[in-house]
């Protein structure tokens, strides 16, 4: 049987050069091999190509490395979680290239099956798609998605085995699996190594033909970042965002497969019964989502949310990589998405990632959602903090996905897609159908059943 070299972290911070493309594990910093960053942090290794979901938090992981000026470039999904990536990209101080999650997890499993790229519908027509080839397959626009490839990959597992084979725990998988067959050489961080025969070959992820070397080092809490406890759960509760939330619990049946975004609709979660029989979704890895633990601990003992706030898991959950979780979205496998929105037009489309000069820098799963779920909910205040309407004629920000919307919910109303067109369907309670005139910049029908929310 293979065995793996054993190094020390100096060690495998050294076998990462200056100029390479580095692949970096972890979902925030969760599965996150946050002691290969810290070794390599204390090298004078630059001019990297850093490549993860996100670069790490303010001084933690891979934002130590942005801290230092050891990366010229980053590839990510969502930079907004470390405000210094945010501030460097947008001073210009790196490069950066922005992918959808799920697309980014693609093109580097891609790479690591030896496969060219793909097409995928996510982000067809967006400024995402600018300057790459597209067809239309099936009747559907795709867009063409090389595949990625690293010099060295840091790939983060719970146990390894002498002869380099990996198990993951909890939603620490995410882009690690991917990442561990996707560069020439592959260092894996691991909590514990223990001899070859003792891992169950039924329960191994990542098989030990990936990994070149192994590193012991143990997670701390303060490894953890923001997912050390619930504590980081700022979730903003009012009466009114209270009333979105309900009333989106009422288009969701029993059996469903819901994914709930980030803000108002994290709030649906706490409003749902076991009797509901509702299956929470989040796309860094998990079906079966649970309340938050009420004993305060965090990601060192759970899973997170794609809030990366800890939770439980539900009897009858799983758990799974990047690349399986985006297949069930883009698979139609998820019936309800709920989402915040910055705009929703006249023509269903939905803006909800970018507003120019804002700190926001990256899409997260939003594209892949917004036209991967059979049914798509938008949840958000019905105008702007001075007034300016969000249900609009043509959307102006940049645009999550097109013809996507089929439901809007406001603290003011609810309206529907019917037959392509924008209908008034509720009041939402207080409110009038003046007030709701007034506010909102798109024309729409009202229907001739108007119902008012109690």
């Amino acid at each position: 049987m293979k065995q793996v070299p054993i190094i020390t972290l100096e060690e495998a911070a050294r076998k990462v050069k200056s100029g390479d493309t580095l692949l970096c594990g972890g979902f925030g910093m969760t599965g996150n091999p946050v002691h290969l960053l810290d070794a390599l942090a204390q090298t004078n290794t630059n001019q990297l190509t850093f490549i993860g979901n996100n670069v790490g938090e303010p001084g933690l992981g891979g934002g130590k490395l942005l801290r230092n000026g050891q990366i010229k470039k980053m590839i990510g999904s969502y930079f907004t979680s470390n405000p210094d990536a945010v501030k460097a990209a947008q001073g210009g101080e790196v490069a950066y290239e922005i992918l959808p999650q799920g697309t980014l997890g693609e093109a580097i499993r891609c790479g690591g099956m030896g496969i060219g790229g793909f097409f995928t519908p996510t982000s067809a027509g967006t400024i995402l798609a600018q300057g790459r080839e597209s067809r239309i397959l099936n009747g559907v626009e795709q867009v063409f998605i090389p595949g990625i490839r690293g010099h060295v990959s840091f790939i983060r597992a719970w146990k390894a085995d002498t002869a380099g084979n990996l198990t993951y725990r909890l939603t620490e998988q995410n882009f690690n699996p991917a990442m561990a067959t996707a560069s020439d050489l592959v260092i894996a961080e691991v909590e514990e190594i223990v001899p070859v025969g003792q891992l169950d070959p039924n329960h191994i992820h990542t098989q030990g033909c990936f990994v070149d070397f192994l590193v012991e080092a143990k997670l701390q809490e303060s490894d953890l970042g923001s997912s050390a406890s619930v504590k980081g759960s700022l979730k903003k509760v009012d009466e009114a965002r209270m009333h979105m939330a309900k009333r989106a619990l009422q288009e969701l049946k029993k059996g469903n497969i819901v994914n709930l975004g980030i803000g108002i609709p994290t709030l649906v979660a706490d409003l749902i019964k076991p009797e509901d029989g509702i299956i929470l979704h989040t796309e860094n890895g998990m079906l079966g989502v649970g309340p938050e633990p009420t004993d305060g601990s965090g990601a060192m003992h759970y899973p997170v949310n794609a809030g990366k706030i800890p939770v439980t898991a539900l009897p009858g959950a799983s758990y799974f990589d990047t690349t399986t979780s985006f297949g069930m979205i883009r698979g139609k496998h998820v019936d309800v998405a709920i989402m915040g929105g910055l705009q929703v037009d006249e023509k269903g489309n939905l803006a909800n990632w970018a507003v120019p000069g804002k700190p926001l820098l990256g899409v997260g799963g939003a594209m892949d959602l917004a036209s991967g779920a059979k049914k798509l909910i938008i949840t958000m205040n019905h105008s702007e903090k001075d007034g300016g309407a969000k249900i609009v004629k043509s959307c102006t920000l940049p645009i999550t996905a097109f013809d996507a919307v089929d439901m809007v919910i406001t603290e003011l109303a609810v309206f529907e897609f019917i037959d392509k067109r924008l209908v008034l369907t509720e009041l939402m309670p207080g409110a009038d159908l003046s007030t709701v005139k007034s506010l909102t910049e798109a024309h729409f029908d009202v229907a001739t059943s108007l119902e008012i929310t109690h």
